[in-house]
């Protein structure tokens, strides 16, 4: 008789214990999930009304909490359209292109007003975003351990800080900075561009950007950094592999993997940018004008919502800053489901960290 037919075989003899209880633990996991479903049995027999009316509620009112939210987004844009009506009617799309803003004889453009937000918000995204993108690097492939909480807390404290606080420190610290010594060098080095001319008052379009970078940081370097650590580990194991440094393996492994979700990050910081009022208002000067000049003043939507809203006595003249408001509802509506579209590509619709 072979060894593989002895009953004696110690390899036999130690896999019957092995096969014996895997058979034992399925029979009790069968005998209890029997015991659990004759017992939903009887409840439901005995009383069925009763186990089926939690579970309907539960559905209607969860449908509703749902509705309800696309319910408010369709109101407040029946409303801003309906209190609008009348501006336009008056001047059509020509609102938006008019240079004009004279409540006096109820002439109104948009013009300048769309070219403040824009302007503030894109000088705003090309000062904060290389700072985000450099935060978010660090932290995630270059920082130590130990102080990643920290450097990750500090920023994050930067978006808990009122925008009115922000207003403040602009008007007191950054606006006389900017008169004394960064505009005279701006317009002493780079005068020639037509950028950086006229009156230095420290207030003014470049104040607005500066602000509005500082306060979008946060949330660009937050998703970034959310977005870099989702990229799966063995892109970058592999190319260290390759030979690579650690620049190149950043650029490649990981930033070229995460692109679509720093681009979700940076239109989220341009919504934040596009909306923000009180902090801009106190900053940009508020002139209704179209200047190439940053050291001039210049205007938002938000901030002459904010500014004439309550002075706004004629019928006219409200439906004109109600359409702004419209108009700058619809920009952000679109910017957010753009950026929540575009993460939601990089992340595969999982919101939490994915590691390999």
């Amino acid at each position: 008789m072979s060894d593989s037919e002895s009953p004696m075989n110690p390899s036999e003899s130690t896999q019957q214990p092995v096969t014996a209880i895997p058979t034992l633990a399925q029979a009790a996991t069968e005998r209890k999930t029997a015991a659990v479903s004759s017992t939903l049995v009887r409840i439901r027999q005995s009383q069925p009304r009763s186990s089926r009316m939690p579970d309907a509620v539960f559905k209607v009112l969860i449908l509703l909490t749902a509705a309800s939210v696309f319910a408010i987004v369709v109101f407040v844009l029946w409303e801003l359209i309906d209190k609008s009506r009348l501006s336009l009617h008056q001047f059509g799309l020509g609102f938006f292109v008019g240079h004009d803003w004279d409540p006096v004889n109820d002439q109104y453009g948009a013009m300048p007003f769309i070219y403040g937000t824009l302007v503030s918000s894109f000088l705003a995204l090309l000062l904060a975003v290389p700072l985000s993108i450099g935060v978010a690097v660090y932290v995630t492939e270059m920082c130590p351990v130990r102080l990643r909480p920290i450097i990750s807390f500090l920023v994050e404290l930067l978006a808990a800080i009122p925008s009115v606080i922000y207003g403040l420190w602009a008007i007191f610290v950054l606006a006389p900075l900017l008169r004394d010594y960064v505009e005279p060098f701006l317009a002493k080095t780079l005068g020639w561009t037509g950028l950086f001319t006229g009156p230095m008052y420290g207030l003014g379009m470049l104040a607005a950007g500066i602000i509005l970078a500082i306060m979008i940081v946060p949330i660009i370097a937050s998703i970034t950094r959310e977005v870099l650590t989702a990229v799966p580990q063995n892109q970058r194991e592999a190319v260290w592999a390759l030979g690579a440094t650690r620049w190149e393996m950043i650029r490649m492994g990981v930033l070229r993997n995460a692109r679509i979700g720093i681009v979700g990050a940076i239109i989220l910081g341009l919504g934040r940018a596009l909306g923000e009022t009180m902090a801009v208002t106190m900053v940009i000067g508020n002139r209704p004008e179209v200047a190439k000049s940053l050291f001039a003043p210049g205007y938002t939507m938000a901030s002459v919502i904010a500014n004439e809203f309550s002075e706004a006595t004629g019928d006219l003249y409200l439906s004109a800053l109600v359409e702004i408001g419209l108009a700058l509802f619809l920009v952000t509506l679109v910017v957010n489901a753009l950026a929540r579209l575009l993460v939601w590509s990089i992340t595969g619709g999982n919101t939490g960290r994915v590691r390999a």
